[in-house]
């Protein structure tokens, strides 16, 4: 009698996950873990850097001359796309050869996309230097703001480091997992592009006033849902829902349309007030102020808005993660 092998061995393949939401999941995690650990690798080659290089060759060729607003556009949205066909195609490939070669490729790719732990260890470097002086202050915070810092005050350096530290918390982390949601890693990558793209050519000055108007606005339309999404994770992490009320009075409160709205939650949390005069490339801007208090920031400041950024991030990944399932 010939019995069927197939009846006698159960079927237990309902208990494996589906590698269609496995492998974006696991990828996203490893990413993830690597940039808690490591931060940014200082001696292997990074994908921004390549970005600016482009950036900056296509700039050198393009910026001048008449149709300066289309010359700009047409760089912005050629590199954008480069790069998110480019990432597509690597993965295409990698998930050809091998399932986990591919899940690799992946992971490594968001472990470049994120940058939260080294904005953290910059963020944490300027409170110890302030601390030993106002010269090492200013030195230690201008490698992280564009503006000018040989004359800030030390409060001025601190609250230079704070708010940098919330609208990167949305530009480094939250966008670009937002972005990792609506198209895996082509998409994250996109977004670093957008990024890049803005903080390379998007000033209000002589030279990219017209070149980099485009690449301005793609990017505050790629960081309007992220930047409200952070200040509501950060208003979570801190247990102050109560505060809503208060972001969305000072979160338009800033030149950009995006960025005021991380602060505003952080100046909140922290009961400070972030913004006013700063400079930028010789000349003063007069920012809105964002919060009511005055109050003098601390160290123990620094690490409560560490430990927001910190837990909103985590917020973020396991939503990402139930979101993929």
């Amino acid at each position: 009698m010939d019995i069927n092998s197939s009846f006698l061995i159960p079927n237990f393949s309902f208990l494996i996950p589906n590698s269609s939401f496995l492998i974006p999941n696991l990828s996203l995690v490893f990413g993830w873990l690597l940039d808690r650990l490591l931060g940014d690798p200082e001696r292997l080659p990074h994908p921004v850097v390549l970005f600016g290089k482009m950036i900056a060759k296509g700039e050198g060729l393009l910026n001048q001359g008449k149709y300066r607003v289309f010359k700009g556009a047409l760089l912005a949205i050629t590199l954008i796309s480069v790069v998110v066909l480019s990432a597509w195609a690597m993965i295409v490939v990698a998930d050809k050869i091998n399932t986990y070669i591919g899940m690799a490729l992946r992971a490594i790719l968001v472990f470049y996309c994120l940058a939260g732990t080294t904005l953290i260890r910059e963020v944490r470097h300027v409170f110890y230097a302030i601390d030993r002086s106002l010269d090492e202050g200013r030195r230690q915070v201008s490698r992280i703001v564009g503006r000018d810092t040989s004359e800030l005050t030390d409060e001025e350096v601190r609250k230079a480091a704070l708010e940098t530290l919330a609208e990167n918390l949305s530009d480094g982390v939250i966008a670009p997992l937002f972005w990792f949601a609506i198209g895996g890693v082509p998409a994250m990558l996109g977004y670093k592009m957008v990024n890049t793209l803005d903080s390379m050519i998007a000033y209000h000055s002589p030279r990219y006033l017209k070149f980099g108007k485009v690449a301005a606005r793609i990017d505050d339309i790629a960081n309007y849902i992220p930047a409200r999404l952070t200040a509501m994770l950060m208003l979570i992490a801190a247990r102050r829902l109560d505060l809503v009320r208060f972001v969305m009075k000072y979160g338009p409160c800033h030149a950009s349309p995006n960025s005021g709205w991380p602060e505003a939650a952080l100046a909140g949390i922290l009961g400070c007030r972030f913004g006013g005069p700063h400079k930028y490339f010789g000349e003063t801007f007069d920012k809105p102020y964002i919060g009511n208090q005055d109050k003098p920031l601390t160290r123990e400041d620094m690490e409560k808005a560490v430990r927001i950024n910190r837990t909103a991030e985590t917020i973020s990944v396991i939503m990402l993660i139930l979101y993929c399932i």
